[in-house]
C-alpha cells in the first residue's frame, strides 16, 4: 500500500511538473521592429536571417511600412536578440543602428539614401 500512494504521488508530481515546463515552453509573442528596408531583396534577406535565428518561428517583412513582425518562442530568444540579428545583416532595428560592414556590403537598391551608417 506505501508503494501505491508513493507511486501515485510520483506520477501526480511527474504530470504536473511536465505540464508546467510544457506550458513555459508553448509561450509565444510577436513583436513588430521598425527596420530600415527598402526593397523586396531587403525583404529576402531580412526574412532568410529570422528563418536561421534559434527561437523565432516566424517572421514577415512589410516593406511599405518597413516594419518586420516577428513571432518568437520567449525561451529561446529575446526581442533584443532579434534586433541584434537584423542588424547583423545590415539593417536598421529599432534605436539599433545597422553593422556598418553589413550595411556596406549590402547592395545599392538596399541602402538609404544619403544617410550615415
Amino acid at each position: 500500500m506505501k508503494n501505491l500512494i508513493t507511486l501515485i504521488i510520483i506520477t501526480l508530481i511527474t504530470t504536473t511538473s511536465n505540464d508546467v515546463m510544457a506550458q513555459k515552453a508553448k509561450k509565444v509573442e510577436t513583436i513588430i521592429i521598425k527596420t530600415s528596408t527598402q526593397c523586396g531583396m531587403c525583404k529576402t534577406r531580412i526574412e532568410k536571417a529570422m528563418a536561421y535565428e534559434k527561437g523565432v518561428l516566424s517572421s514577415s517583412l512589410d516593406v511599405d511600412k518597413a516594419e518586420l513582425t516577428v513571432k518568437y518562442k520567449l525561451a529561446k530568444t529575446t526581442p533584443e536578440k532579434i534586433r541584434a540579428a537584423i542588424s547583423k545583416v545590415g539593417y536598421d532595428a529599432d534605436d539599433i543602428k545597422a553593422d556598418p560592414k553589413a550595411y556596406d556590403a549590402l547592395p545599392g537598391c538596399c541602402k538609404l539614401g544619403g544617410m550615415n551608417h
